[in-house]
């Protein structure tokens, strides 16, 4: 759009930017800038705490690639996401997990919306609100996504309403995953994490030579069965000296929401989300653990990204393990996620659905 209005304050958005070559959306006001690149997945590059100028999102040492311009030297389904992928926050539809082939479609990791190119319309624009639309659809599948990101005037947080709907006229099974990943200087040793009361599920097996959770384990949170020693604790992250990579999955949660909170910093990043939709709430754990590629025990970051399904293991098996989520022709199921900045220490008693943060 030509004829946006330039203000400088209040609600801003524009589309009129490009990032490595990459069309780009930035929503703002005076607590938060979020910048999303439209041309690779629609994905949430940085969530910027404007106040204490703290990214929330992890970016990968390779940071932002345009996929017009990369050229992946093996054609491998798992290499040829993570060689795109920046960090930051993708929507996952409808393959959240390791590569798998269903209804005659192969499909790799992640697949398959979250490399795809999203189209744009800036739906609002006023200083006092603002909101954009994204729609994509699949190749491979049959799934039309979209979701509109809100900014409103004196708050901190972003509202993102989602719809997933199934365009082909046969039934078709779907993995909805957020992909969202928290990294420093927010993560860090002192800051906790706060879940509502539930159930861990660590991975079925063994994640690798630096995994330290007991792989199959099932227990109350906050604390996971190690496969030697004492419980490790969610509630709080080790530095990246824990040289680990795991994987693990809260469940059976009364209400759908997390919370980050550096005590030092005294500031948090906390998601809410309905668990009719996430029944699952993935932990990936990678805190300087992960040898060779891609991670070469270089990278300190969490994922804590609400998923319709478990394990992260792909499509097809969990439609095996019928934790996959069936859209009938022509179905469409919605979900409205808050994702909010806020400061402050000590322990989180709830995000709630509107994205409010209450405190003991």
């Amino acid at each position: 759009m030509h004829y946006q209005d330039e203000r400088n304050a209040g609600c801003r958005i524009s589309d009129a930017w490009t990032y490595r070559g990459l069309k780009t959306v930035i929503l703002e006001n005076e607590q938060i800038r979020v910048t999303v690149l439209a041309d690779k997945g629609a994905d949430v590059y940085s969530f910027v705490h404007k106040p204490s100028d703290v990214d929330f999102m992890w970016r990968t040492p390779w940071g932002v690639r345009d996929p017009r311009k990369f050229l992946p030297t093996t054609g491998a389904p798992s290499s040829i996401w993570l060689d795109v992928y920046e960090g930051g926050w993708q929507t996952v539809v409808p393959h959240g997990g390791f590569p798998s082939t269903v209804a005659g479609a192969e499909l790799g990791l992640h697949g398959e919306v979250s490399t795809a190119p999203w189209d744009v319309d800036i739906v609002e624009d006023s200083s006092k609100r603002v909101a954009a639309r994204f729609r994509v659809k699949g190749a491979r599948t049959p799934f039309r996504v979209e979701k509109t990101l809100t900014i409103e005037a004196g708050s901190a947080g972003l509202v993102v309403e989602e719809s997933v709907t199934n365009e082909g006229e046969e039934p078709a099974d779907c993995v909805w995953l957020e992909h969202i990943a928290i990294g420093a200087p927010l993560l860090a040793s002192e800051a906790r994490l706060d879940v509502p009361p539930c159930t861990i599920l660590n991975h079925p097996t063994d994640m690798g030579t630096d995994a330290k959770l007991k792989p199959g384990w099932s227990g109350p949170s906050p604390k996971a069965a190690a496969k030697r020693g004492a419980a490790i604790d969610f509630n709080r992250f080790p530095g990246k000296d824990d040289r680990s990579l795991d994987m693990a999955y809260f469940t059976e949660m009364k209400e759908g929401w997390y919370a980050v909170t550096n005590e030092q910093l005294g500031i948090g990043f906390g998601v809410s989300f309905p668990i009719s939709v996430f029944e699952y709430l993935w932990f990936w754990r990678n805190l300087g653990g992960g040898t060779g590629y891609p991670w070469y025990r270089r990278c300190y970051n969490v994922g804590l990204e609400p998923c319709t399904s478990f394990p992260n293991t792909g499509l097809g098996p969990a439609i095996e393990n019928k934790t996959a989520r069936r859209f009938r022709a022509g179905q469409t199921v919605s979900a409205t996620l808050h994702a909010v900045a806020y400061t402050g220490r000590g322990k989180v008693l709830r995000v709630t659905a509107g994205g409010s943060i209450e405190r003991r």
